[in-house]
């Protein structure tokens, strides 16, 4: 894993970077870490990683089990996650709109918004009637490249940023990446011309996704999913016209929450 650049940046206070370097480190599926395999994730030596692990302990965001000589993530970080779901004026506005797609149509519906290379579901309703492979739920990521919510997140991002990205998925993707690019070439298209995009990265399971771009804002992705044997095309067919309804009705909403 290439040093991140930002770590050199003057304006910013390298210590404290690095410590949010070390808390992004613990991922879904990881309980525990110790000094040796955050500065492998990291890539900061184990010096600096055993004197900010300390840090983090006194300042309450991580926890040190002695027995395993290990971190894990401590009760602070869950209670700022819901600091920021409970204080956001966005999820406010638009979760009401999403849950009631979602219960209208009994299918799946989430809003995301990117976090580097991949996206982060910000809320998820969970309604469709067949069983999916997963849960989804809000804070959990997934590939941007793979997904509707990160292609249609690509399709509307400056030049500058989705370059520097594609350098990242085509080297983690070097094998298929000619397919890969024409399929995020191909969303772009269709965000550009329709509004919208779909992707199914999963079997059986089928995804549209619109951006939602407001001035002063951050890009935000609403996508709505089923599990069907349909495919692409019909499924898009049957829902992109309540995607792009909601994504109309969220931006409306916002606007006038912000008036």
């Amino acid at each position: 894993m290439p040093r991140r650049q930002h770590h050199e940046n003057p304006v910013l206070n390298r210590s404290l970077v690095r410590g949010v370097e070390i808390l992004r480190a613990f991922q879904p599926g990881v309980d525990l870490l110790g000094n040796g395999e955050i500065a492998e994730r990291t890539q900061l030596s184990r010096a600096t990683v055993s004197r900010l692990t300390q840090t983090l302990v006194e300042c309450g965001l991580l926890e040190y089990e002695r027995g395993r000589r290990a971190y894990r993530l401590a009760a602070l970080v869950l209670s700022l996650a819901h600091a920021m779901r409970t204080g956001s004026p966005v999820l406010g506005v638009v979760a009401p709109l999403m849950r009631a797609l979602a219960e209208k149509m009994r299918i799946n519906v989430g809003l995301a918004t990117a976090d580097r290379d991949e996206m982060v579901y910000l809320e998820s309703f969970r309604y469709n009637r067949k069983l999916a492979l997963r849960n989804v739920v809000a804070g959990q990521r997934v590939p941007m490249e793979l997904t509707s919510l990160g292609r249609a997140h690509l399709a509307v991002v400056d030049d500058a940023q989705r370059s520097a990205l594609l350098v990242q998925f085509r080297q983690r993707h070097s094998a298929g990446w000619h397919c890969l690019r024409e399929e995020m070439d191909a969303a772009k298209r269709d965000v550009n011309a329709k509004g919208c995009c779909a992707a199914s990265w999963q079997p059986e399971v089928v995804a549209i996704a619109a951006p939602l771009v407001l001035p002063g804002r951050p890009i935000y992705v609403l996508n709505v999913s089923v599990r069907t044997t349909a495919g692409i095309a019909a499924t898009e067919k049957q829902l992109s016209g309540p995607l792009l309804t909601l994504c109309e009705q969220a931006k409306t909403a916002l606007l006038i929450a912000d008036a």
